[in-house]
């Protein structure tokens, strides 16, 4: 059932009254969520602009899910960036320095060198992905939204009764 509720809340996103702009938006934002290690400052801040912005809470989510895997696969190349930053560019040390010893920073834990390669790499993916996630749910909205709802597998299991039972426990499905 949780794939299905996954699927569910996808496509419950994908046809929402948020613009792609807000949708993608949110994407570009659970992307570094997804991407960096999750109990960093930065990711406590922008969770927290999402929450007073009008950006799509379920895009946030849809982006965080999706990159959490990416993360995990680009961690080497991350580190890698991180380590030359942190520990192979002498100009640096006094910044990085200066800033461990400020407490607000040292929240940030960018003496880590995943934390600090997978931010920059968020840095450096997010308008991309922000534009290709904007055209993707253009496109899904004026291409794919009526085959998705005229395929004869969602006909059958709307009208199945047991998916009847779970809109009587469960309003908000369409």
């Amino acid at each position: 059932m949780p794939i299905l509720a996954l699927l569910r809340k996808l496509l419950k996103t994908l046809n929402s009254e948020g613009t792609p702009g807000q949708i993608a938006a949110g994407i570009a934002i659970g992307a570094v969520m997804g991407l960096t290690p999750i109990n960093n400052l930065h990711n406590l801040v922008l969770f927290g602009i999402a929450l007073i912005t009008r950006v799509s809470l379920p895009g946030v989510f849809l982006g965080w899910a999706i990159f959490i895997p990416v993360g995990f696969a680009l961690d080497p190349l991350f580190h890698g960036l991180g380590e030359k930053l942190l520990l192979g560019t002498p100009a640096l040390t006094p910044l990085w320095e200066k800033w461990y010893n400020t407490p607000f920073m040292a929240l940030t834990n960018f003496n880590n060198t995943i934390v600090l390669g997978s931010f920059l790499g968020w840095l450096t993916l997010s308008l991309p992905v922000f534009f290709l996630a904007r055209v993707g749910v253009d496109r899904y909205r004026q291409h794919l939204y009526e085959r998705v709802v005229n395929m004869k597998f969602v006909k059958a299991v709307k009208a199945s009764k047991l998916f009847k039972f779970y809109r009587l426990l469960k309003p908000d499905l369409d």
